[in-house]
């Protein structure tokens, strides 16, 4: 997409704002709407964040964020908005999982009620501990129980055997990390959004992707927000002098505004220098970082295979597959793991011993994949909190840190750790910047001011 390249330096700015994630981008586009200028410096060569469309293996993919759903409904409102539909994951024919150490065959149905039985058991006081699932802070009784772990969780109500296995397995997918630090809490969240239930979350996590792909809603928005993009921006100091915010990049640039609002992952937040310093609490939230460290690769199969699902063991490098496309004669699967440190994704024979576990006849032609924990402008995959970090570091975040404020999937109230959750961030974000720069400057703003 063609944007503006060149730095602005010009001190009128009201805004800018730091990455052109959909937090971002949803952010630029509801300040301009209300007549603020605004403006977007962004360290990669393109828009999206962690959201990639990208052509691979002889088809566009998605690298990174993918799925949506009816119950998110942020992006369900921004689809509608510009008009975009969505596409379905092919419907498994089978499935294949691992528990109580050996291989199992079936229908998808037989796996889906296995993960459902035990699931309904683990997940049952969802809507207990947040009654309101998008203000998640409104009811104190969740800090009872900030400190538990998924993992301690399903090991103190189901004893070692197929139901631990399943259960473990299908919780470090969704976390895309290891569950020995995953909170309790965020896993309930997640369920409360679908009202409790977990198998209308788990069609929210999989099922629907975006007609044209991510980089279709990033792109709409964009030219909504009628705003320049400054790529290869690496921010590496924001210093805030109580009337202007100043953003310099590692190479020195600098931009000025009234405020700014900063989407960065909470991996990359402890990278860049504030001054003055963030709180203890703020700075001790993007130190701790995100559960998810994990992977996901695509990959190109040999010949037609009917539409499958399959699921690993927790510990697996690779622990979840699901075939999305037919081209050219063969099978596009995805596949994820939740520890990228266990396997090259990039290796194609690496992959194939993984997948062989679970479906031995699948031959691996090529993959494809990107490190997000390597990368150092995103360091996790999708956000997922640890345990603690809802009690003890959301709040501040969001609080924002005097003229510069916060936004992202990671301290989203709803959808956090989706596309959702990115765009509900970024309004409110947005909506912050504003009643800021009004109070300040004592303008009253309206739509296009």
């Amino acid at each position: 997409m063609d944007q503006e390249h060149s730095t602005s330096t010009n001190t009128t700015l009201d805004v800018v704002v730091v990455g052109a994630g959909f937090a971002g981008l949803t952010a630029a586009r509801e300040l301009t709407g209300q007549g603020l200028k605004a403006h977007i410096v962004e360290a990669r060569d393109r828009i999206g964040g962690r959201t990639w469309l990208d052509h691979r293996l002889g088809r566009d993919l998605e690298i990174g964020g993918t799925w949506v759903h009816w119950t998110q409904p942020y992006v369900w409102a921004e689809l509608k908005r510009y008009g975009i539909g969505t596409v379905a994951s092919p419907e498994p024919q089978c499935a294949f999982w691992w528990a109580d150490g050996g291989r199992r065959e079936g229908a998808p149905g037989e796996l889906l009620d296995l993960i459902g039985s035990y699931n309904s058991e683990l997940v049952k006081e969802s809507r207990r501990y947040f009654p309101q699932p998008f203000t998640p802070l409104a009811n104190d009784d969740f800090k009872g129980i900030d400190h538990v772990s998924v993992q301690d969780r399903i090991r103190e109500q189901f004893p070692a055997g197929a139901a631990r296995d399943i259960l473990e397995s299908f919780w470090a997918l969704n976390f895309n990390g290891p569950l020995d630090d995953a909170a309790l809490t965020q896993a309930l969240r997640w369920v409360a959004l679908t009202n409790g239930d977990w198998a209308v979350n788990f069609e929210a996590c999989a099922t629907y992707k975006i007609q044209g792909g991510t980089a279709a809603l990033a792109e709409a928005i964009l030219r909504d927000a009628r705003t320049a993009v400054d790529f290869g921006f690496v921010v590496s100091r924001i210093s805030d002098d109580g009337g202007t915010v100043t953003v310099r990049s590692a190479d020195g640039r600098t931009i000025t505004a009234r405020t700014a609002i900063v989407t960065v992952p909470l991996h990359v937040l402890g990278a860049v220098d504030f001054e003055p310093p963030l709180t203890p609490a703020q700075a001790e939230g993007a130190n701790g970082g995100q559960v998810s460290r994990g992977v996901k690769v695509w990959i190109r199969l040999r010949g037609e295979h009917a539409p499958f699902v399959a699921l690993g063991n927790a510990d697996w490098p690779l622990n979840f597959f699901q075939a999305e496309y037919v081209l050219d004669g063969d099978t596009i699967v995805v596949g994820f793991g939740p520890d990228a440190s266990k396997i090259d994704a990039a290796d194609a024979a690496a992959v194939q011993a993984q997948l062989a576990r679970l479906v031995p006849d699948a031959e691996v032609r090529d993959v494809a994949t990107h490190d997000w924990v390597a990368d150092p402008l995103a360091g996790e995959t999708w956000p997922m909190h640890r345990t603690g970090f809802l009690a003890n570091h959301l709040a501040a975040l969001q609080a924002g840190h005097g003229n510069v404020l916060f936004a992202g999937s990671d301290i989203a109230n709803g959808w956090g750790g989706f596309i959702d959750g990115a765009i509900e961030s970024g309004m409110e974000a947005a909506s912050a910047a504003a009643s800021n720069i009004a109070g300040r400057t004592g303008t009253a703003l309206t739509h296009n001011n």
